[in-house]
């Protein structure tokens, strides 16, 4: 024993024997029911119990015959639950005995403790399952920090082991399936997920995001009913060739942001007329637009590099696609990224590229008019107007009161902003909300721009119409919505009502059903969470194991 060690006196052993079989010791300690404990000491700030077995003799484990015939003695350390922070090791005198059957291939045999003992562990299982579930929680390195600081000591390789050979329970019959992807490496490798509904448990993860694997996991659960799924083709064609009993159910989440996007590109593409209807709002006399777009200047009244930037690639791209050159060939040429070269072709006037570039909010927007005003009247002292607007609530630094009052010394402005022309996020916030829970300014914001251009106003009605089914329940109208849609001029709406009827049966089945797919997104966000948490070194099957494993 150690110097400073405290030894603890233990009552005599059979009336200790007696507490651990009768109850008492059994109910704290039940996997050392089975041991006659010697001596409790600590040392070094570790709890040690001396123990050995109660049993006299120990079954073969190869034939099964009982043997009390002792060959040996060694000791065995095995670490347990910790004690009030402190950790505990059990030092248990083992025995080794001899097989009495001449036939049997053991010759000795190590004695096990039921319930304390198993082969080369060095752990017990009551320690083994709480470092299982903190593993389960925090896996390798935040995980063994954890446990040292509750008096468990393990690797961070041991806890992922015990991670790894963790088996996750059998999901059982699935009726309602959810299915999306998730990514591993953004842009590069993804993964999918497969969510019982009904359960709201993830029961598999898949790798890729491809229709193959989908489908032989369907094809080997014909029991699916009902598949809630995103609008990706893959998943659309793994459930029709492996479960075509099952119905396919596009999330209406989905099927809303798809028309959300839509609508923004009919905003884009009609924002002039927004900045036309709101020049003509202010006739001269009053407070007017400059010549230039709102954004396309800098705080010190210079041109944008950016806007320069955009307006010259767009030029570049556009010249090159009327010689015939391919999007890869231009992208080449220019040194531009494949994506943004495409952006560039597909947008005919620069004007749509420049409206989410121009159009910034900055916080002196809604103190300009009082500035104006006050630098009207005579008051030319920056940090002093800096102060009013301060106390009015600006949380911007003096510099931006100094640049802006600069542009009025210079003449640069020469009135006061006009109302604040709404930027196309924020039309398109007012178009897909409904209108009950608009504010009143923003009800009339919404007014104003329905009155300034009519393929909008028919936008809103279309928007409006499709909210009605997807609240309602109303999925056999559809058609009729799309025939609507086909009556206006309105190129991306319209895309995206063609494209509907490309998965008809699976977006009425989502405009009808109370099923959707919110659980499987909750579920995608815990995903990332525990891959983030392992800093992105996590293997997908050690990332499977705790998807399935955490609750």
């Amino acid at each position: 024993m150690g110097s400073g060690a405290d030894l603890v006196t233990l009552e005599p052993f059979d009336r200790f024997g007696w507490v651990c079989g009768s109850g008492g010791l059994r109910e704290v300690l039940p996997h050392l029911a089975d041991v006659v404990v010697e001596s409790v000491h600590r040392d070094a700030g570790v709890v040690m119990l001396r123990t050995r077995s109660r049993s006299r003799s120990a079954r073969c484990p190869r034939c099964g015959r009982l043997s009390g015939r002792i060959h040996g003695w060694y000791e065995r350390r095995l670490g347990d639950a910790p004690l009030g922070a402190l950790p505990v090791v059990i030092v248990v005198l083992m025995r080794r005995f001899k097989c009495l059957a001449a036939e049997c291939s053991a010759v000795t045999f190590a004695e096990q403790i039921p319930g304390l003992t198993r082969p080369h562990a060095r752990h017990t299982p009551v320690l083994r399952d709480l470092l299982g579930r903190v593993a389960q929680a925090l896996a390798g390195r935040p995980g063994a920090r954890l446990a040292r600081r509750l008096g468990m000591t393990a690797a961070k390789d041991t806890l992922l082991r015990l991670l790894r050979t963790t088996a996750p329970t059998e999901p059982g019959p699935v009726r309602v399936l959810g299915i999306d992807d998730f990514a591993l490496l953004k842009g590069h490798t993804y993964a999918t997920l497969l969510v019982d509904l009904e359960a709201r448990r993830p029961i598999d993860v898949l790798p890729g995001r491809e229709a193959a694997p989908v489908a032989r996991w369907l094809a080997d659960h014909p029991e699916v009913q009902i598949i809630c799924r995103d609008r990706a083709s893959a998943y659309a064609e793994a459930a029709r060739t492996a479960a075509p009993q099952a119905v396919q159910v596009a999330d209406a989440w989905h099927l809303w942001n798809n028309l959300a996007k839509a609508v923004e590109k009919t905003v884009t593409g009609h924002y002039d007329c927004l900045r036309t209807a709101h020049q003509a709002a202010h006739p001269p006399g009053e407070p007017q637009l400059p010549a230039e777009p709102d954004g396309m200047l800098d705080v010190r009244g210079r041109p944008r590099r950016i806007v320069a930037t955009i307006r010259e690639r767009h030029r570049a791209v556009q010249e090159l696609l009327a010689q015939g050159r391919s999007l890869r060939g231009i992208s080449r040429d220019l040194d531009l990224d494949y994506y943004s070269v495409r952006r560039y072709a597909r947008t005919a006037d620069v004007g749509e590229l420049l409206v989410k570039v121009t159009q910034r909010r900055t916080l002196l927007d809604d103190y300009k008019p009082y500035i104006y005003q006050r630098f009207v009247q005579g008051c030319r002292n920056a940090s002093q107007l800096h102060r009013e607007v301060r106390d009015q609530g600006f949380p911007g630094d003096r510099s931006v009161v100094n640049s802006h009052v600069r542009l009025l010394k210079q003449g640069t402005i020469t009135a006061p902003p006009p109302p604040a022309l709404p930027k196309p996020r924020r039309a398109l916030r007012w178009i897909m909300s409904r209108p009950e829970h608009l504010r009143p300014d923003e009800a009339v914001g919404l007014k104003e721009v329905r009155a300034a251009c009519l393929e909008l106003d028919a936008a809103v009605n279309h928007v409006r119409a499709f909210g009605s089914l997807l609240h309602e329940h109303r999925g056999d109208d559809l058609d009729e919505w799309i025939a609507q849609v086909r009556k206006n001029d309105l190129p991306a709406l319209r895309q995206f009502a063609e494209g509907l009827l490309h998965d008809r049966d699976a977006v009425v089945a989502g405009l009808s059903s109370t099923w959707s797919s919110g659980q499987v997104e909750g579920q995608v966000t815990r995903v990332k969470l525990l891959k983030r948490a392992s800093y992105g070194r996590a293997s997908l099957d050690l990332l499977r194991t705790r998807i399935l494993l955490r609750p």
